[in-house]
């Protein structure tokens, strides 16, 4: 536990600022805030270490995905309680309308995400790493032990399976399509 709250002290504004990107995400209105998001990550993260973190690397990685189920635990709460409004979406050329991904296009991005990680776990961590927590693709490449060809080579066929289990699905991918496309440079 003593590695824990080592690794964690150690990158905790890191954490937030990561946080601060993902959270600026989500649709206007939303409550959670960036300090939420770091404490219930590090809530999931301490139940589920159990003393098995490697390095500072691994710890971002597992960071990542747990950011992920809060975001997407918090979403799927308020989603029940009430649809979100219309927001308008980014044209498929690009351009940016809004940057907020709406509360829809995250959960069915997670459901894509479980598709994809049924069919490549390696793909689904990349995703969970450049997307959730905002890693570049050497930082990735550390974290997995693989080269960063390999990193950009896999993130782009994600990416592409990631768009299509989307637009089969019969949603509109303009907004995410911006997001995955610049994970980095999301607010």
């Amino acid at each position: 536990m003593a590695d824990f709250e080592h690794l964690f002290g150690a990158i905790y504004d890191e954490l937030r600022i990561l946080a601060r990107r993902q959270v600026a995400r989500l649709p206007p209105g939303q409550t959670l805030s960036p300090t939420a998001l770091v404490h219930e990550a590090y809530l999931k993260l301490a139940d589920a270490s159990g003393g098995s973190l490697r390095d500072e690397q691994h710890f971002r990685a597992l960071a990542a995905r747990a950011m992920r189920q809060v975001i997407i635990d918090y979403l799927r709460r308020r989603h029940a309680s009430k649809r979100d409004p219309g927001l308008p979406h980014t044209t498929l050329s690009g351009v940016a309308i809004v940057r907020e991904t709406s509360s829809d296009d995250l959960l069915a991005l997670d459901e894509a995400l479980n598709e994809l990680e049924a069919l490549d776990e390696r793909q689904a961590r990349i995703v969970e790493m450049r997307f959730f927590a905002g890693l570049d693709v050497e930082e990735v490449a550390a974290t997995l032990g693989i080269s960063e060809r390999t990193v950009k080579r896999e993130w782009q066929k994600a990416r592409a399976f990631l768009f299509a289990t989307l637009r089969t699905s019969g949603h509109d991918t303009g907004t995410l399509e911006t997001d995955l496309r610049h994970p980095r440079s999301s607010p």
